[in-house]
């Protein structure tokens, strides 16, 4: 089957009346609501129904991030093998029944930790199934032409997930019971397999080699591929060193605004979701800046604005009246420059690779970024520990800006206002 040409997707200022775009955004949406929920609700059941330690809470938490470490580039492989929607309906019902019989079992007094850690460890699985394939379905389904728009609307919503999934999760064990809440989730899902389901456009699926090919075999060339691209190169390393920083930052700022800056919960609770609203400008801003001023040059200053605007916290002092205020700053100039680059990023990630690589490089991407945050959550404590927490949140702050200098002197840096070509097709489909 022919791949997708923009003569059968909508016209640049068309998007929103593509019917299957509308439902995979909008199935995408309810999804990343359930599974940022669920990230809360499940270690609070652990600690409200079943009243778990510490040591538990913590096993629970890392049990449902550990597929995203240890399956994503072999979940790239297999998804560059299928029909993405049969992806996605399948890891949204999966998700719905495992969250359904959770929250039963917590009704009827018959959950155990052991049963919700496996519960974890299945919707965190199904959901590296589901993430990975909801980007190469974008590229399967919208023209070329039209990534940037149509990524703007999908890490928008995803960003919306990630600061409001959490505090509804919060709110709903709160108002009404953990089991309730769990339930919420299983609605979620349910919603995005029904959205999905409907999408009715044919899949450009690419063609298998006589014979076919090893998974194994098909992670070495999603490697490969990775690896042989000067652009693809650059993505992984400032994604790593990104994540890095940006990790050792997080741990060492989520002990300096209680004890530093006396911040309350709820004050930490604000000056963390401020993020959140930043994202969704970045989110608007990446729809339109990229093609007026160029992509390299949008890419790079957006870093350096993003990131380097968390070289002013280790200086604040003063009472909440005060630095409450200017963190909610920080985290909205944050929140945009990075939603920004995510979105520019993967526009050109997505352009560069050939159909039939889609998912094995966004995979690729993903773990070579996600594999470096525990290490810098393991730093960002130790530092913090040794020379205190505002030197080394300064220290952290300023790794973060090792990211866009990676990029500004790759060829990241030098795009202009057009895309580089693509590869186009359904090559790679091995």
């Amino acid at each position: 089957m022919p791949s997708p040409s923009p003569s059968t997707s909508p016209p640049p200022s068309r998007l929103w009346r593509d019917r299957s775009f509308r439902r995979l955004w909008a199935g995408q949406t309810a999804s990343q609501f359930g599974e940022h929920t669920a990230v809360v609700v499940l270690p609070l059941v652990a600690v409200v129904t079943l009243g778990a330690e510490a040591g538990q809470l913590g096993a629970l938490r890392a049990a449902s991030q550990a597929p995203m470490l240890l399956l994503s580039l072999l979940v790239g492989a297999w998804v560059d093998r299928w029909r993405t929607r049969t992806v996605m309906v399948a890891a949204d019902a999966g998700r719905a029944v495992v969250l359904g019989a959770v929250a039963v079992a917590a009704f009827t007094g018959r959950l155990d930790l052991v049963s919700l850690a496996v519960a974890a460890v299945v919707v965190g699985t199904l959901s590296v199934f589901f993430d990975v394939a909801y980007q190469a379905s974008a590229v399967r389904l919208v023209a070329r032409d039209e990534l940037v728009r149509a990524n703007s609307a999908l890490e928008g919503s995803r960003s919306a997930a990630q600061t409001g999934g959490p505090a509804l999760g919060g709110v709903l064990v709160s108002l009404l019971s953990a089991p309730v809440a769990v339930a919420s989730g299983a609605v979620f899902f349910a919603v995005s397999f029904l959205s999905v389901r409907g999408i009715r456009r044919a899949e450009s699926v690419p063609r298998r080699a006589p014979g076919g090919s090893g998974v194994w075999s098909r992670v070495r060339d999603g490697w490969r591929f990775v690896v042989g691209d000067a652009a693809l190169r650059a993505v992984c390393v400032a994604s790593a060193a990104f994540q890095f920083a940006f990790s050792a930052a997080t741990t060492v700022y989520l002990l300096f605004l209680p004890r530093d800056l006396s911040l309350s919960g709820a004050g930490v609770g604000l000056v963390l979701a401020a993020v959140g609203p930043g994202a969704l400008v970045g989110s608007v801003l990446a729809a339109r800046l990229p093609r007026r001023f160029g992509y390299g040059r949008v890419l790079v200053t957006a870093a350096v604005v993003g990131d380097g605007v968390w070289l002013c916290v280790p200086a604040l002092h003063g009472s909440p009246a005060v630095t409450v205020p200017v963190l909610c700053g920080v985290g909205l100039v944050f929140g945009a420059g990075g939603q920004l680059v995510n979105v520019t990023v993967m526009a050109v990630r997505q352009t560069v690779t050939p159909d039939g690589m889609q998912a094995r490089v966004a995979a690729t991407v993903t773990c070579v970024g996600m594999g470096a945050t525990p290490l810098g959550s393991l730093l960002g404590g130790l530092l913090a520990e040794v020379w205190g927490t505002r030197p080394a949140l300064a220290v952290a702050a300023v790794a973060m800006l090792v990211s866009p200098v990676v990029m500004a002197v790759s060829p990241l840096g030098r795009l202009g206002r057009a895309l580089p070509p693509g590869s186009g097709g359904s090559g790679g489909g091995q």
